[in-house]
């Protein structure tokens, strides 16, 4: 079963799907609102992000960086985002979201 890559207007989605129609369909499943901007049959089964792409390098690690403000503020919150502002330079809206995403996933 080929591996297919479809943008939307907010998201990318990796599905496996028998053609294009299905994973159109997966898309338009998950995100109903959204419009499919491109939709690529990828040439292997596998799928590879780059780290350094996305900013991540071994210097910086933004989950580990956000584990130890929360863990150094006790998992007040506020205080956590406080500390990874001036750890990491990020500005507030950044520095949430990261430590946001850690509090779900558990510190």
């Amino acid at each position: 079963m080929p591996l297919f890559e479809v943008e939307t207007d907010a998201h990318i989605i990796i599905t496996w799907a028998d053609d294009e129609g299905t994973a159109t369909a997966v898309a338009a499943d998950c995100y109903p609102g959204e419009n499919i901007v491109r939709l690529t049959k990828r040439p292997r089964n596998s799928w590879v992000i780059s780290k350094g792409v996305l900013g991540i390098t071994a210097e910086s690690d933004p989950c580990g960086v956000a584990r130890d403000c929360l863990a150094k503020a006790a998992g007040d919150k506020v205080h956590a985002i406080r500390l990874y502002m001036q750890e990491t330079g990020a500005d507030l809206e950044q520095a949430r979201k990261s430590i946001e995403s850690n509090m779900v996933m558990g510190w």
